[in-house]
């Protein structure tokens, strides 16, 4: 008996840039951008249109720059350029797995990627391949969370998986109170007004009002993406 086809047509796979970096704190792991690979290429091949944000925070994080006295909004462009490279990382990992990828990013550099156009990015994911959207929004102060909500809205996504290094959204830092307690489902509102840091309030918000459920699970997991694509219980599911 061959297992039920994924519930969803079109996802958005919104990953952290530590999610590239394993089990460094900096930079890239070729094991881990292989491992992320090979769970997006079974993805597809499952016939699920995937499209995917990533992060800059192995490379650059705006908000360190700014620590170190650089103008916020010049951080947050270096932080930009920092998704770009995880991106081109992704897309040439994707590619030896012999998956068709494009990158489009929101900052123009024509020479490495395709700019951000909505009809192409729909086309593309039409024919079967991955797009690996960079460059956050292209605007500073705004997260790669709000670009993950705003591309999900845009490309018409039926959901937001959101890959992190925690097993789903508690009630505190589990990393911090061993007593933390994992939500299994939560809404938007209770999100917002118990400020837990599942995606900043911009991305939170964005996602209520365009009704895109997000599921926040374990990146560190084998498997764990083919699961949340697949409907099955994972991390936490966050909607109405």
């Amino acid at each position: 008996m061959s297992p039920a086809p994924s519930p969803y047509k079109r996802v958005l796979l919104k990953l952290s840039g530590e999610a590239l970096a394993g089990e460094k704190d900096y930079g890239l792991s070729t094991s881990a951008l292989t491992r992320i690979s090979t769970e997006v290429k079974e993805v597809r091949e499952e016939g699920v249109e995937i499209g995917v944000v990533i992060g800059g925070g192995n490379i650059f994080r705006g908000i360190k720059g700014v620590a170190s006295g650089i103008d916020r909004a010049t951080s947050d462009y270096m932080g930009m350029l920092a998704t770009v490279i995880n991106a081109l990382a992704l897309q040439s990992s994707l590619e030896r797995l012999g998956v068709p990828t494009r990158v489009q990013t929101a900052l123009e550099m024509r020479q490495l990627a395709e700019p951000y156009i909505r009809r192409r990015a729909m086309r593309h994911l039409e024919k079967g391949r991955v797009v690996v959207f960079a460059g956050g929004t292209g605007n500073p102060f705004f997260t790669t969370d709000t670009a993950a909500a705003l591309r999900a809205a845009e490309i018409g996504a039926q959901i937001i998986l959101k890959g992190t290094k925690v097993e789903g959204v508690y009630n505190k830092d589990p990393q911090q109170h061993p007593d933390a307690i994992k939500f299994s489902k939560i809404s938007y509102i209770e999100v917002l007004d118990n400020n837990l840091r599942v995606m900043d309030p911009t991305a939170i918000s964005l996602c209520m009002e365009n009704n895109i459920p997000i599921v926040v699970f374990s990146i560190l997991v084998e498997g764990n993406i083919k699961r949340a694509v697949m409907g099955e219980k994972v991390g936490t599911y966050v909607g109405r």
